[in-house]
């Protein structure tokens, strides 16, 4: 059996409806208010726009962290190497410091 919601999302001053899972009901109403807030936001600074400009501001910034995190994702890995082998090193060091 699906558990699929059926909701209204608002979305600068539109509605949508989503068939969602129930899990992901919370997600998307705060996904929904986030853009919100950032319309409000661009809106209340530049009054000579139209409402498809603050949503593609609003993209344009929710993007690009979207594609700093998956930055700090890649190198993430890397780091646990590079601290894995500093940790390797300094094991060889206290060991052989006598040896020299």
């Amino acid at each position: 059996m699906e558990d699929k919601l059926s909701i209204r999302v608002n979305v600068a001053d539109r509605y949508y409806p989503l068939k969602i899972d129930r899990k992901d009901e919370e997600k998307i109403r705060k996904a929904a208010k986030m853009i919100n807030e950032k319309v409000l936001q661009y809106k209340q600074r530049y009054t000579d726009k139209d409402i498809q400009d603050f949503l593609a501001m609003a993209a344009l910034q929710y993007v690009i962290k979207v594609l700093e995190s998956d930055s700090n994702l890649e190198a993430s890995p890397v780091l646990e190497e590079l601290k894995d082998l500093d940790n390797e090193l300094n094991e060889f060091l206290k060991e052989n410091t006598n040896v020299l």
